[in-house]
């Protein structure tokens, strides 16, 4: 099936939606980052994570531990060469340490990940920090993004375009505004899954009809999941606070004013974003096409359609979102059943508490959604039709 084609003034609109959108996020990266004080490497003290190529393994007492799933444990004495940073060229003679917890296991002409402590003028303590995984993973991710453009065509490019966007709004702008600026973080992530939304579906749907109604769809229904995840967190008395990492984001705040309480409902309309914005983009473009090609449908009828829809989508994105947050707290889950936790234990945990409250609140956003587009697009569509 051939895609539709994209005349030239819908792609100078999108072309300008995304200039702009890059406006504001370089605008709002750049105030973020204003007189941000940055940790200094100097030529007697510094902490620099480089990379080192293995030479030779001078020796090696490592043996197999039966007891923790065969991993193994020991030393090994290690003839590195600096590969990377001020120090490229140098070699080094590394002792490195093997235990359960940290069993990266070196082999000759392996390249691995060091970190170099500086302590005086040319003088440095070098250690295995991990495996050296830059490579792979941006491989890993230029496949995705290869493999969403060869079946997506035209479509998938925009996608990519969509989701480094948005990725660049969350890193690059959101994080600063909330650590260097001490913004208010529900309001600051609302603002910034506004924006992403809307460019988002500009560069993959154009600015028409269907793609505006799914950006206010979405974000009715991120705004909906954010105000159950409040109003949840009130009445069982969950706050960002209960979080694991509460204290190292505490101690960060004292320095640069970030808000930690409202992290929980930040995290919950980022994490909810991408399936509402999946279902109400369908339902959107479903009416939209039921509308072209039967206009004489009424606003009820299309209505009608859209919900069908809408259901038949819900069922599946809700077990998306559910098993998602499921699977972040697999870890956390083996060992409360290994520990034959009790009913009322476990209800009354705080980790199940808040991995509830997002799971439910993300869905809920998501369900709510879909008879939100589903009226937007019929009754906005039958307005322009008698227009």
């Amino acid at each position: 099936m051939k895609q539709k084609r994209i005349d030239k003034k819908e792609l100078l609109t999108r072309l300008l939606v995304g200039v702009i959108g890059f406006a504001l996020l370089l605008g709002l990266r750049l105030y973020a980052v204003q007189g941000r004080s940055v940790y200094e490497i100097t030529p007697t003290s510094g902490v620099e994570y480089e990379k080192a190529r293995v030479l030779e393994v001078l020796e090696d007492s490592t043996q197999v531990n039966p007891d923790v799933e065969n991993t193994l444990v020991g030393t090994q004495k290690l003839e590195l060469e600096i590969v990377s940073g001020r120090y490229t060229g140098d070699q080094v003679a590394v002792n490195h340490y093997l235990s359960p917890y940290f069993s990266i296991h070196a082999e000759e002409g392996m390249t691995l990940s060091v970190r170099i402590i500086t302590t005086g003028d040319n003088r440095y303590d070098v250690s295995v920090y991990n495996y050296e995984r830059t490579p792979w993973l941006l491989l890993f991710i230029g496949v995705f993004l290869l493999a969403l453009i060869l079946i997506g065509g035209r479509q998938g490019i925009s996608a990519v375009f969509g989701l480094l966007f948005t990725m660049g709004g969350v890193i690059f702008v959101l994080l600063p505004l909330l650590v260097q600026r001490g913004w208010q973080p529900v309001p600051t992530t609302l603002l910034i899954v506004a924006l992403t939304m809307f460019v988002s579906f500009v560069f993959i749907g154009g600015l028409h009809t269907k793609s505006m109604v799914a950006a206010l769809g979405s974000f009715g229904g991120v705004l909906l999941a954010g105000l159950f995840a409040f109003l949840a967190g009130r009445i069982v008395r969950i706050s960002g606070l209960n979080m694991d990492e509460a204290e190292s984001l505490l101690l960060t705040a004292a320095d640069g004013g970030l808000k930690v309480k409202g992290l929980l409902i930040c995290g919950i309309l980022i994490a909810a974003e991408g399936a509402i914005m999946d279902i109400s983009m369908s339902v959107a473009s479903a009416v939209d096409e039921l509308h072209a090609v039967n206009p004489a449908l009424s606003a009820k009828e299309l209505f009608r359609s859209g919900m069908n829809i809408g259901r038949d989508a819900m069922g599946t994105m809700a077990n998306t979102l559910v098993l998602a947050f499921a699977g972040t707290g697999l870890n956390t889950m083996l060992l409360i059943y290994a520990y034959d936790a009790s009913f009322e234990q476990l209800m009354n945990a705080e980790f199940l508490s808040m991995e509830l409250i997002r799971a439910i609140a993300g869905s809920l956003g998501m369900i709510l959604a879909v008879p939100l587009v589903a009226f937007l697009s019929a009754h906005i569509l039958k307005k322009k039709q008698t227009a």
